[in-house]
C-alpha cells in the first residue's frame, strides 16, 4: 500500500477536522457551493466524486469476465454475501440502532437520514480497495479481477432497485428519478469511460501506458475523496458542533456489521472448502464498501447537508483501519484453510 492509501483514515480525520473549522469559520463559502445544483446533482461534489471513482473503472478489465465459469465457489460466495445478505443486514442494524438502541438520542428524521446512508453503503460492494486487500492477503489477483468485474455489471442493474426497495421499506421517499440518474452518472458512464480508456491506452496489452496514466490519476483520486469530505462536513459542522456524538453513533452499527459480514463470508468459505487465496478475496470483496458511489447517491438523493452523507462519509472513516485488522487475520489464520 502506498502512504495515501496506509493512512488514509488519517488523512479523512485531518480533512473532517479542516471541514469542521472552515464550516465554521466561512459558512457562507460552502452555502455558495450548496447552490450550484443542476438536477438536485451538485456540480462540484459531481466533479469531484467524478475524479475519485474514473480512475478505479480504469482499473477494471472487463475480459476478464470471459473466465467466470473457473473456480465458481468463489464467486458465488462473493455474490450472495454482496447482493443477498450484506445490504439486507446494514437496513436491519440501521433501524435496530437508530430506529430502537439510539431513538432516544436522534431525532426521527436524523435517523431516517443515518439509516439511508447505512443502506446505500451496503449496496455498493467494493470495487477498488478490494485489489489492494487482495494483494496484502496473497488472493490470486486474476479471480479477484473476475470477481470485481463481475460485481460491477451486476451493479448497473441490482443498486438501484434493492436500494429503492430497502428506503422504501424503512419508510423513508425514494425518488426514483434522481435514484436512477445517480446510477447513471456515478456508475454507467463513468464504468464506460474506464473500459474505453483502458482499450484505447491498453492496445498492446502491455500495461505500460495504462500503468503511467493510472499512476498520474491516482493522487486526483486521493484530492477528490478529500476535498469531498472537506466539503461535506463544513455543510454539516454547525450540526456536528451541536452533537459531536453523531460519528460515534454512526460507526457503532457499521462496525458490527463490517466484522458480522466478515465472519458470515469467511465462515462460508471454510465450509465451502475454498483455496485460502480466493476466499480471501472473496470476503473482502463483501466486507468492504465503494462508499465513492454512497457518497455520491446520499449527496444526490438527500442533499449535502443531509444525515445520510454524513452516515456515508464516516464509512470511509473506519473502513481501513478496520480492513486492515481483517487483513491481519485472514493471513493470521491461512493454515485454517491450506
Amino acid at each position: 500500500m502506498g502512504l495515501f492509501e496506509r493512512y488514509l483514515s488519517v488523512w479523512v480525520g485531518l480533512a473532517i477536522i479542516v471541514g469542521i473549522v472552515m464550516g465554521s469559520m466561512v459558512p457562507n463559502v460552502f452555502e455558495q457551493i450548496a447552490a450550484y445544483e443542476y438536477a438536485q446533482v451538485n456540480l462540484l461534489i459531481a466533479v469531484l466524486i467524478w475524479l475519485m471513482i474514473y480512475p478505479m473503472m480504469v482499473q477494471i478489465d472487463f475480459s476478464s469476465i470471459k473466465d467466470v465459469g473457473k473456480k465458481p465457489k468463489g464467486l458465488i460466495l462473493t455474490l450472495v454475501i454482496n447482493w443477498l445478505v450484506k445490504p439486507f443486514s446494514m437496513a436491519l442494524l440501521g433501524w435496530l440502532f437508530f430506529k430502537g438502541l439510539f431513538a432516544d438520542w436522534v431525532d426521527p428524521q436524523t435517523a431516517s437520514e443515518y439509516i439511508a446512508g447505512m443502506i446505500l453503503l451496503g449496496v455498493a460492494p467494493c470495487t477498488a480497495m478490494v485489489f489492494v486487500w487482495s494483494q496484502l492477503t496473497k488472493g490470486d489477483a486474476n479471480y479477484t479481477l473476475v470477481q470485481v468485474s463481475v460485481n460491477d455489471v451486476i451493479m448497473i442493474f441490482a443498486f438501484a432497485p434493492i436500494a429503492g426497495f430497502l428506503l422504501g421499506v424503512s419508510d423513508i421517499s425514494v425518488p426514483w428519478d434522481t435514484l436512477l440518474l445517480s446510477v447513471v452518472l456515478y456508475v454507467l458512464v463513468p464504468l464506460l469511460a474506464g473500459a474505453y480508456t483502458r482499450k484505447k491506452l491498453d492496445k498492446k496489452d502491455d500495461h505500460g501506458k495504462l500503468d503511467s496514466f493510472l499512476a498520474t490519476l491516482k493522487p486526483w483520486s486521493i484530492i477528490g475523496l478529500l476535498l469531498t469530505v472537506v466539503v461535506l462536513f463544513g455543510l454539516q459542522s454547525q450540526i456536528i458542533l451541536e452533537k459531536p456524538q453523531a460519528i460515534v453513533l454512526i460507526a457503532i452499527p457499521l462496525l458490527i456489521q463490517t466484522y458480522g459480514i466478515f465472519a458470515i463470508a469467511y465462515w462460508a468459505a471454510k465450509r465451502m472448502k475454498l483455496a485460502h487465496n480466493i476466499a480471501a478475496p472473496a470476503c473482502m470483496i463483501g466486507t468492504s464498501n465503494f462508499f465513492e458511489l454512497a457518497v455520491a447517491v446520499a449527496i444526490s438523493l438527500f442533499g449535502l447537508h443531509s444525515g445520510a452523507a454524513l452516515a456515508t462519509v464516516v464509512g470511509v472513516l473506519v473502513e481501513v483501519p478496520v480492513m486492515l485488522s481483517l487483513v491481519w487475520f485472514v493471513n493470521r489464520t491461512r493454515h485454517w484453510f491450506d
